[in-house]
């Protein structure tokens, strides 16, 4: 077995949420801490969870808990997601992005974005936090720029 067949071999099996919901990360380069209990993925990170759950990134470090279940996910350079929360599917970009898997919630900070994809709508901030348990999102700005929300309204047109 090669190396990087027992790397997705032992991130497979290191890596399962929650939800039993299988974890898969591909990555160049791949570090384990083990007094740290934190994984470093470099890269090409591309973090496949279930069926329809991603996150990409040049960097990702992972944080385990004592029984090597996963509590934090940051990843950096380029960072970008999708998700499924309540029926609806989302993408999101930011400088860097937290995932905290047993809360189900993500942030984004520095130039964040998330759009939902099936209505179209789309807000900008410097700091995006989204529930996916609860199907929230909060977006906070700085001082220099505003929250940005953008939306299709349907023109009825004049009725004459």
């Amino acid at each position: 077995m090669g190396q990087a067949s027992r790397v997705a071999l032992y991130v497979a099996l290191a890596l399962l949420c929650v939800k039993a919901e299988q974890v898969e990360i591909s990555a160049d380069s791949f570090f384990a801490d083990e007094n740290k209990q934190v994984t470093e993925f470099k890269g090409n990170v591309h973090i496949k969870k279930g069926s329809y759950d991603e996150l990409r990134a040049t960097k990702v470090d992972v944080h385990f808990d004592k029984n090597r279940q996963p509590i934090k996910y940051i990843a950096t350079g380029n960072a970008k997601f999708k998700i499924f929360m309540r029926e609806k599917h989302y993408e999101g970009s930011g400088e860097v992005l937290t995932y905290e898997p047993v809360q189900q919630l993500y942030t984004l900070t520095t130039n964040a974005f998330l759009h939902e994809i099936d209505t179209d709508k789309r807000v900008y901030g410097e700091k995006i936090v989204v529930n996916q348990s609860t199907g929230t999102y909060n977006v906070n700005s700085g001082e220099k720029k505003p929250v940005k929300f953008i939306f299709q309204i349907e023109d009825k047109g004049d009725k004459k």
